[in-house]
């Protein structure tokens, strides 16, 4: 069993006053009246279980685990609203990568690019987890000032980490105003000094990305240093890595070029060192993959103490079936949903050759591209994700199968805690993106050589393709990935963050940022299309939730949502 940051089963104990209904959390700060007791904030292990709780609003989705009940959000559907679950469907589902075709929840919406403010739960339940989330940090940001320590009869004993700890929940809190920022745009301003009473007012897209920026860089000081924080927990290198990620998409957001800005922070995270490339790309996804000294942020997964079937679990069994498991170790045995597959514009990003699984070479071994991780060798398997008669269907041969994501070990093992759930951590934030985020950022013209771009983008290629120093004895290495500098251009480098970052939802965002979301790129069923078609630019941002606009009148929609 892995050890679950800030001793995670804590949350069950100490923090449960705090799920109880989240009626418009959304859009209210925590009553700490109602929600909050003194019993909690008594001891410094009632605070420790607190700031887990902060951390576990994005991994957990209620109390009980397992989609047991008692889920933080009132109404929601507990498997379909954890956060990196709907994080696929809004940065993946309605992209040039997969295809899901429920239409449960506004997913058919999702995947089409024809959602409104009222017709997809998914978007709503991402703005409010999101919100939820902040209001998780700005209840303990209220709590956890030296004054109120030393009320308490705790500040000895956390005086020497109680920085530290509201510097994580401040960090936590600006990035998720950076995912809002992204997704949203002008959204409601809400920090621990609002009341409860308070109507929260509307920041524009701009002060919301300002904001976030500020926060990062007042907290850099009072994080932990690079690699000395427990695991799953925030340091400094995660900081960096956000700010690189914020300042490229400036322009998209906010209209300002920050390449410059962004060049200097992901510059910074790969040069720290803490964070090395993993030897193996196809060990990042592993249920023993907390052993990756790659992984910047991980969203930590445990079998046992985190039971979801909203976080990793998602990403293994909704991309196998049954019949998959006789090929291959998935780890979840026959128990695969059967509902995920890949679009035709992702395979044919890959080399053709790549793309085809090999049940004698299962994990791809003698593959060139080793993130070619497709399913090809179900009967009846084809690329297209439509039948015979053109149409869209559940069927999953239609389409091929992704499966970077398993639940076993790099030993090929099934984990200690066994194929009900999964112990895959999932690493929102790690070091090959700030090498591909540094080479765009110079392609687009931040002060740097474009013989260092060129670099960056090899280093990460000859890793894929396991050659020069990536080379292991039983793996092919003969063909090198690196490319020519005639090669690489702005083109090249979002067609190689697909086959680097595919499923580690980030795909919407990217090809906004390269104008190819909405416009000059189709794929699969966009439009709702078999080829896909453009449309409108409005999709570019999602709405602001109709049960948001209810519940406070002041709020502007986004352009073009208005009925």
């Amino acid at each position: 069993m892995k050890k679950i940051l800030l001793s995670l089963s804590i949350i069950f104990s100490l923090s449960l006053p705090l799920t109880s209904c989240f009626n418009d959390l959304d859009t209210m700060p925590l009553d700490e009246n109602q929600l909050v007791t003194e019993k909690v904030y008594s001891t410094p292990e009632g605070y420790i279980g607190v700031l887990a709780k902060c951390y576990a609003s994005l991994i957990l989705t209620g109390q009980k685990g397992g989609d047991g009940g008692d889920g933080d959000l009132e109404g929601a559907n507990e498997g379909y609203s954890g956060y990196t679950r709907l994080l696929f469907y809004l940065e993946e589902l309605n992209t040039d990568n997969f295809l899901m075709p429920s239409s449960s929840n506004g997913l058919r919406k999702c995947l089409n690019l024809q959602w409104d403010a009222s017709n997809a739960s998914v978007i709503q339940w991402t703005y409010q987890r999101l919100y939820m989330t902040i209001a998780y940090t700005n209840e303990f940001l209220r709590e956890c000032t030296e004054n109120k320590l030393k009320s308490r009869g705790v500040y000895e004993a956390l005086k020497n980490n109680y920085m530290h700890y509201r510097a994580e929940a401040r960090f936590i809190r600006a990035y998720c105003y950076s995912m809002l920022c992204d997704f949203f745009g002008a959204v409601p301003y809400i920090d621990e000094k609002v009341g409860v009473k308070d109507i929260p007012v509307q920041w524009s897209r701009k002060e919301i990305f300002n904001y976030a920026i500020s926060e990062l860089q007042t907290i850099e000081k009072d994080l932990v240093q690079p690699r000395e924080n427990e695991y799953g927990r925030i340091d400094q290198v995660a900081n960096w890595f956000l700010q690189a990620r914020m300042y490229l998409n400036a322009e998209t957001w906010i209209g300002e070029n920050k390449y410059e800005e962004a060049y200097q922070f992901a510059t910074k995270v790969i040069n720290d060192g803490h964070y090395p490339l993993a030897n193996d790309y196809r060990q990042i996804f592993l249920a023993d993959n907390e052993t990756c000294k790659e992984i910047i942020w991980p969203l930590v997964q445990d079998g046992i103490h985190a039971q979801s079937s909203a976080g990793t679990n998602f990403y293994v069994k909704a991309f196998v079936n049954g019949p998959m498991d006789k090929l291959y170790q998935t780890g979840v045995g026959s128990k695969g949903w059967g509902n995920v597959r890949s679009k035709t514009n992702f395979v044919d990003a890959f080399d053709r050759d790549d793309v085809i699984f090999n049940p004698s070479d299962s994990w791809g071994n003698q593959k060139k591209d080793k993130r070619a991780q497709f399913m090809t060798a179900l009967d009846g398997q084809v690329k297209e994700t439509w039948n015979e008669n053109n149409e869209m269907t559940s069927t999953f041969t239609c389409g091929y199968g992704y499966i970077k994501w398993r639940n076993v070990t790099k030993d090929d093992q099934i984990c200690a805690s066994g194929d009900t759930y999964t112990s895959i951590d999932f690493p929102l934030f790690r070091t090959a993106d700030a090498y591909l985020m540094a080479a765009e950022a110079i392609l687009r013209g931040a002060k740097a050589p474009r013989s260092e771009a060129l670099d960056y983008v090899n280093e990460i290629r000859k890793r894929a393709y396991m050659s020069d120093e990536y080379a292991q004895p039983g793996i092919r290495s003969d063909v090198s990935g690196v490319i020519t500098d005639q090669q690489l251009d702005l083109d090249f480098l979002l067609a190689e963050r697909q086959r680097e970052l595919a499923s580690e939802c980030i795909r919407r965002t990217d090809l906004i940022r390269f104008n190819k979301y909405t416009k000059n790129n189709n794929w699969d069923w966009k439009n709702g299309e078999r080829f896909g078609s453009n449309v409108d630019d409005k999709y570019e941002l999602f709405p602001i939730p109709a049960s948001e606009l209810v519940n406070n009148p002041t709020l502007k929609q986004n352009e073009g949502y208005n009925q």
